[in-house]
């Protein structure tokens, strides 16, 4: 995942892992970021990106989950997630992803594998306007 220079363009470059949840870690509770955060345990909680940071990158490895929302501009997810997922920028699920929960997304790429189980709802779409039925006023 992390070797390969077919995402590299598509990822924010001046992010890097600045913070690392690694596998034995459970946390209970809101985590609240910037920069890059990498997850390889389990939050109980939602995972919010500081608002200021355009860049900001959460990714969700393979052995990691969240039980919570997931709110960042970039969000890779390789693991299990149930909560929804907001993001401004782009979604990667990966082939190991298991999402339950809606998906609200700029760019989304979903790779061979994944599961949503859920909606995709495209950040800049506008609802439809309906129209009644013909001939009522």
């Amino acid at each position: 995942m992390f070797g390969s220079d077919k995402h590299k363009s598509a990822r924010p470059s001046s992010t890097g892992v600045e913070t690392l949840i690694g596998p034995r870690v459970v946390i209970r509770g809101d985590v609240h970021f910037s920069g890059g955060l990498y997850i390889e345990g389990r939050i109980e909680g939602a995972v919010i990106a500081d608002e200021s940071d355009p860049n900001a990158l959460v990714t969700l490895s393979e052995r990691g989950s969240i039980e919570g929302e997931v709110r960042a501009p970039h969000v890779v997810v390789n693991g299990q997630l149930h909560g929804d997922i907001h993001s401004s920028q782009r979604i990667e699920l990966a082939a190991a992803a298991r999402v339950e929960g809606n998906v609200h997304y700029h760019t989304v790429e979903m790779q061979a594998g994944s599961m949503l189980t859920g909606r995709l709802i495209h950040q800049n779409a506008e609802p439809k306007r309906l129209s009644g039925p013909e001939g009522s006023d």
